[in-house]
């Protein structure tokens, strides 16, 4: 199906400064994260001969991360070039809650969770299924003097959501950074919306829609109601392709995590009306990517 036009002019994009490109990521058929590199990058951030004024300070922990990058290994980490668009809508919306699914090593962590304590926010969770990443991810929270405001939780997205709504401790979600198992984008909105996380005024964040991309989930969040609710009435609205939608990106964590599978049994809530644009930008290897912009605006009757 082709997805409606619903993107910023990418005229007004600015050029990829390519003096703080990362090292490419490694050739297809190579580990390009959970190889070591993580905890490595750890080490190289706690052994930082300026690490006496990195710690307390969210910014330098950020440049530290950035160093290894560049220098080193390639980090699957959103970048600051993408990183402003969110922190940007951070600054508009102040969200008081804030969610992230996947933590990966805390780039965003530390970045938005800064990002909301300066916006007023109170919580920033991070959600984490690797418990070894979330270990990283707590030990530069840590150094960063951010403990105060970003909590990770270890589990499964559709897992950790659950047990923070019912604990009460996850009652709505102000904003959402989508970063995680691109399947999964799709069925934790839903089950989001599901639990009444969602509901107008939510605003997402979903990252990667060009690079790998995300066909399923840029279709939903852009449909009308109607399509929604046609699909919804079908007893369609999960029926994910994993495999034909996402290739080998499907995969990427099998080998550690074992099967991934997807949250079907929320259908949603086709009645929300979302606005939706697509803002370009760029990996920080320089490469093409963008992130999708989604405001639920409205609930229809």
């Amino acid at each position: 199906m082709d997805l409606p036009a619903s993107t910023i002019d990418s005229s007004k994009q600015a050029r990829f400064d390519e003096k703080k490109a990362y090292v490419p990521q490694e050739e297809q058929g190579k580990a390009f994260f959970d190889d070591g590199r993580e905890v490595e990058l750890l080490h190289f951030v706690y052994g930082h001969p300026s690490i006496a004024e990195i710690r307390g300070s969210p910014q330098k922990v950020l440049e530290a991360i950035d160093e290894y990058g560049r220098t080193k290994k390639y980090l699957m980490n959103v970048g600051d070039d993408k990183g402003k668009i969110v922190s940007d809508l951070i600054a508009e919306v102040k969200p008081q809650m804030m969610v992230e699914l996947g933590g990966y090593v805390g780039y965003s962590a530390l970045l938005f969770g800064d990002a909301v304590r300066k916006a007023g926010g109170k919580r920033y969770f991070s959600l984490e299924r690797n418990p070894e990443f979330g270990a990283v991810i707590m030990a530069l929270v840590d150094l960063a003097g951010l403990s105060d405001v970003v909590k990770v939780v270890i589990g499964s997205s559709a897992d950790s959501i659950r047990l923070l709504h019912s604990q009460g401790n996850l009652k709505h979600i102000d904003l959402m950074f989508l970063d995680h198992w691109k399947p999964a984008y799709l069925s934790d909105l839903k089950l989001c919306e599901h639990l009444n996380l969602v509901t107008p005024g939510t605003v997402l964040a979903a990252d990667n829609v060009i690079k790998p991309g995300n066909p399923p989930y840029l279709e939903y969040v852009r449909s009308s109601v109607e399509e929604k609710k046609k699909a919804y009435d079908s007893e369609q609205s999960n029926g994910i392709d994993v495999k034909s939608s996402f290739g080998r990106n499907a995969d990427m964590y099998k080998e550690r995590e074992g099967e991934e599978k997807i949250s079907t049994e929320a259908k949603g809530n086709p009645n929300l009306v979302y606005e939706s644009e697509l803002v370009h930008s760029y990996e920080p290897t320089g490469d093409p990517d963008g992130i999708e912009i989604t405001r639920c605006v409205a609930k229809s009757d």
